[in-house]
């Protein structure tokens, strides 16, 4: 009995033990723990179910690849730059990408401008990135030559200078589920940054990471996304999987490689050229498919109460019209009124100057001066 008790002792002990281990996560995706900086902790089983697998090419009829620019100022944008500073609230993004960067957890890719290639040619070495960009790190307990780590000050890190992000999202339809579905790839942190002279801030993307690679770390953030709630009801996976952010389209991928902005150099013909686009993609896979009688009828009723709006608004555009033209009648009506009194009394005030004028003195008559004989006469 004792001795049974003491090797139930003993396995619990052990159990205890190895739960207290932390160890890094193997190739395999078994479920030992991933101990990541900032607190953020990560099992292979939690990296395996955050991880969306791509499509094959087989299930795919149509695919669009749409870069856009998130501007952290604008609409729910901000939820990804604040605490600007991590704090009992927890750490913004940018903060997240270089803890797991520094630590080697997650790779990152250069920026081609449009030609991004997530393969080991191109992925970045660290070190090269925090010297060009100029971040102070030094080396951290347990770097070697092969996988290299960072410590990195908070202080050091300049995320109060990345003031938005580029993502390349794919819209694809799908044959499997007939429908059209898009997500988030990899985002892309830009540094704005002014130089010695001042003027207009310059941006300096940084490095593509793949969503699916820091998703498990995002998971764990939790962030404001309404100013008027406090209380935080979604972390930063959902921020990007709900499309909670907005982003104006730059640049489609296309053979030549240009970005909306070099093809419509007109500020007006670019904006209809990026509201051409959206619409586009939302409206693709509703244009597939036969319209179902229930969808008809809707399309009727909607069509027949824009008519009806618009027989009203010319209803009442004709009834202010025919009321503004009675009233300019009745104005001409007035004024002809006015002028023909004016008339009439005209003619009143000449006739009684008429009747009141003075008659003329009559000319003297020739017979009362004497009559004068003609010459025939005289000669009788």
């Amino acid at each position: 009995m004792i001795k049974l008790m003491a090797a139930t002792m003993a396995l619990a002990l052990s159990a205890q033990v190895a739960q207290a281990q932390v160890v890094k996560r193997t190739p395999g995706g078994d479920s030992r723990r991933q101990q990541a900086s900032g607190g953020l902790t990560v099992t292979g089983r939690q990296q395996s179910f955050y991880e969306v697998s791509e499509p094959s090419d087989a299930d795919l009829q149509w695919m669009k690849v749409v870069y856009r620019s998130l501007d952290l100022t604008k609409g729910k944008n901000p939820a990804l730059y604040y605490p600007d500073e991590p704090n009992e609230d927890g750490q913004d993004l940018f903060f997240i990408i270089m803890r797991q960067l520094a630590d080697g957890n997650i790779p990152a890719y250069e920026y081609l401008d449009g030609r991004e290639m997530f393969t080991d040619q191109y992925r970045i070495k660290v070190r090269d990135m925090l010297d060009r960009f100029h971040v102070l790190y030094a080396e951290a307990k347990g770097s070697t030559a092969k996988n290299p780590k960072f410590k990195i000050e908070d202080a050091d890190i300049p995320a109060n200078e990345v003031l938005s992000y580029y993502i390349i999202e794919k819209w694809e339809f799908d044959t499997r589920s007939n429908q059209m579905k898009s997500r988030v790839e990899a985002v892309c942190p830009v540094l704005h940054r002014t130089d010695d002279y001042g003027g207009e801030p310059l941006k300096y993307p940084m490095f593509w990471v793949k969503l699916n690679d820091i998703r498990p770390y995002m998971a764990q953030q939790y962030v404001f996304t309404d100013d008027d709630n406090n209380l935080s009801r979604y972390n930063l996976d959902d921020f990007f999987k709900l499309k909670m952010y907005t982003g104006d389209i730059y640049k489609v991928k296309n053979l030549r490689n240009l970005s909306l902005a070099q093809q419509f150099p007109d500020p007006e013909k670019l904006k209809q050229a990026q509201d051409s686009i959206e619409q586009r993609l939302r409206s693709f896979d509703k244009n597939l498919w036969v319209p179902s009688r229930e969808e008809l009828q809707a399309r009727a009723e909607a069509k027949a109460k824009l008519e009806a709006e618009r027989n009203a608004e010319i209803t009442d555009a004709d009834d202010d019209s025919a009321a503004e033209a009675a009233k300019a009648t009745k104005s001409v009506s007035k004024r002809a009124k006015t002028k023909r009194g004016a008339a009439k009394s005209k003619t009143e005030t000449k006739k009684t100057a008429i009747k009141t004028r003075k008659p003329k003195a009559a000319k003297p008559s020739s017979s009362s001066a004497g009559s004068v004989r003609s010459v025939r006469n005289r000669k009788r």
